[in-house]
């Protein structure tokens, strides 16, 4: 990747942090410098979803950015960018696992659950299910990564998991008004409820028929 395009990228990265974080009205004319080149901007789009994990910055803020250039036309590559930022999370977390030991304590008990849970739901319905939920999403990437979850099922489960989130983002970023008064997060309460609702759903099929094996009269439980 040209070096000048990594350097406007890491650029923008440290202006939408100041805008969500400070005052977004100030860095707001550096932003619509990017966004005047939809090249120039996605390139820095990439740039910012690549380093977003390792500075712990909400995954809204790519939504929002993505909305801010390229409007609604703009949320399939926002789901993109938010299953590409979910991956160094869930690499680490699948790089640093080792198959618990008896003693492995908290730890291994808990990579123990996450397995079973996973086997019991299918990672991608697992996946999508977590993100639907108000949780932070490195979380639900490392629990991926941890669980064992394979790729495939996970750049799955968070692609269907986020559209939701980059649909939100992508509405506060195509007003301009609204991203230069810091209102980035006037969302409707229902939507938190409704997705969580759906996630429930996702969920209640496959535990109810796991249930339902452990509690019949032929099933030997371990």
């Amino acid at each position: 990747m040209n070096r000048r395009y990594v350097t406007l990228g890491s650029l923008l990265a440290v202006v939408v942090a100041a805008a969500w974080l400070t005052s977004p009205a100030v860095g707001l004319a550096t932003v619509e410098w990017f966004a005047a080149d939809p090249l120039r901007f996605g390139i820095a789009l990439v740039v910012l979803s690549a380093v977003r994990p390792f500075l712990a910055w909400p995954t809204t803020l790519v939504a929002v950015a993505v909305g801010f250039g390229y409007g609604w036309v703009g949320v399939p590559f926002g789901v993109v960018l938010l299953t590409l930022t979910a991956l160094p999370p869930y690499a680490l977390a699948r790089a640093g696992r080792a198959t618990p030991a008896p003693d492995a304590g908290v730890g291994g008990r808990l990579s123990d659950a996450g397995e079973r849970f996973v086997g019991v739901a299918g990672g991608a319905r697992t996946v999508a299910a977590a993100r639907l939920l108000p949780m932070p999403s490195d979380a639900i990437s490392i629990g991926a990564g941890v669980a064992a979850v394979r790729l495939r099922p996970f750049l799955l489960g968070t692609a269907v998991g986020e559209l939701p989130w980059v649909i939100a983002g992508v509405a506060v970023g195509v007003s301009a008004d609204r991203l230069a008064s810091g209102d980035l997060s006037s969302l409707d309460p229902a939507l938190f409820v409704g997705m969580a609702g759906v996630a429930a759903l996702l969920l209640a099929g496959p535990f109810y028929r796991a249930y339902k094996r452990e509690s019949s009269p032929g099933s030997v439980r371990t």
